[in-house]
């Protein structure tokens, strides 16, 4: 077997590239809206379809909600029904000339979840890569995919053996980085960039040292609450929606 998605809306996504040798395992006497993704299924002419008792899907993935439906993609391999990868190197280099864009840089995020979420935020906001550093960082599997309702299979992602490199090649193609840290400028009043990369810290110990003295500027959120801090899934999506609100991008 291969590579599982559960999750109503993350194999409904997955459905739609899976390839040949795919299989959807649905619970028997399911409801509606299982048997829609049966139809999706048996539609594409890729999938097959076997239907299980409850019990018998929850050993498939016995440390999971599944809710009654597991999408397993068939084998070991990479492709448009995982994670969308590519390269810092291989982005910058399909960047027109005068094009914007935006990159979301993750310094050590561990949690899957906030991974998972960050990656639903970067869909919405049209973020057009994410980083994350091949070690002491999570890697995309299946919780990410199913926290982030199939979005995981849009947003392209590069892992970099060093973050260091990764945000010199972007700056030598005219990206500008902005570090989120609470100490930084008030990002309500900050001006990003036409090319903006911005980098969130771990869920504890934040920015690290070496990747924040590469950064350009360092901006921070405003808050009232009584907690120090926003979850990280959090704070990217506001960054994010700072970088695509109008007026936001006039310095450079």
């Amino acid at each position: 077997m291969g590579e599982k998605i559960y999750g109503y809306h993350a194999i409904q996504e997955a459905i739609k590239k899976a390839g040949m040798g795919s299989t959807l395992f649905v619970e028997r006497g399911g409801s509606e809206k299982l048997e829609a993704l049966v139809r999706e299924a048996k539609f594409t002419g890729r999938i097959a379809v076997k239907k299980l008792s409850r019990d018998e899907l929850k050993r498939m993935l016995p440390d999971a909600d599944v809710r009654g439906a597991i999408l397993d993609l068939g084998g070991p391999r990479r492709g448009a029904s995982r994670i969308k990868e590519t390269s810092v190197e291989e982005f910058s280099a399909s960047l027109e000339e005068g094009q914007k864009a935006l990159v979301l840089i993750l310094d050590g995020i561990t949690d899957p979840h906030n991974l998972g979420a960050i990656l639903r935020s970067a869909d919405q906001f049209g973020a057009d890569l994410v980083v994350i550093p091949e070690r002491r960082a999570v890697q995309a599997n299946e919780t990410v995919v199913k926290v982030s309702s199939g979005a995981a299979q849009y947003v392209p992602l590069a892992v970099v053996p060093n973050l260091t490199r990764a945000l010199k090649v972007l700056k030598d193609n005219g990206f500008w980085i902005y570090g989120a840290d609470m100490s930084g400028k008030d990002s309500y009043s900050a001006e990003f960039s036409d090319r903006t990369a911005i980098v969130m810290g771990s869920e504890g110990d934040g920015i690290s040292q070496l990747v924040r003295k590469n950064c350009d500027y360092i901006v921070s959120i405003p808050m009232q609450g009584h907690i120090d801090s926003l979850n990280v899934s959090v704070a990217a999506g506001i960054l994010m929606y700072e970088f695509r609100r109008p007026g936001s991008q006039e310095m450079k």
